[in-house]
């Protein structure tokens, strides 16, 4: 249904070095960087970033996140400790989330402009 997802951050040359590092373990990239833009995704841009003077507020109440999808259970934990060595707060660590559904792991943080990131892969057993 979504073509792309667009957030505005404080600092843009900060936040590549997060989202470098962050997203790598997934297998996305930063496909386009320009001094005013930056555009993540494997093949395609789908998490477009630019800098904001006034970014969403960090509300844990809100129920906005993005959950990026995990090729394995090894890349959520990598998502996971990458994100916390780059700056990130922990919102939940890697595991089995049994309550979402059979297989669902996941892991949750919150970037250093506060918002709420997910790694999640379906495994079986």
């Amino acid at each position: 249904m979504l073509d792309h997802v667009s957030i505005g951050v404080r600092d843009l040359a900060k936040t590549k070095a997060f989202y470098d590092s962050v997203l790598g373990t997934l297998g996305y990239r930063c496909l386009r960087a320009e001094s005013e833009l930056l555009g993540y995704g494997a093949d395609s841009v789908q998490l477009w970033i630019s800098p904001s003077a006034s970014p969403v507020a960090p509300d844990m109440q809100s129920g906005l996140h993005f959950c990026f999808i995990a090729p394995t259970r090894a890349s959520v934990d990598a998502f996971h400790s990458k994100a916390i060595a780059a700056g990130a707060q922990d919102n939940g660590a890697p595991g089995i989330r049994p309550d979402y559904s059979p297989g669902y792991y996941a892991a949750f943080v919150i970037d250093p402009d506060g918002y709420r990131l997910e790694a999640y892969c379906h495994v079986s057993g």
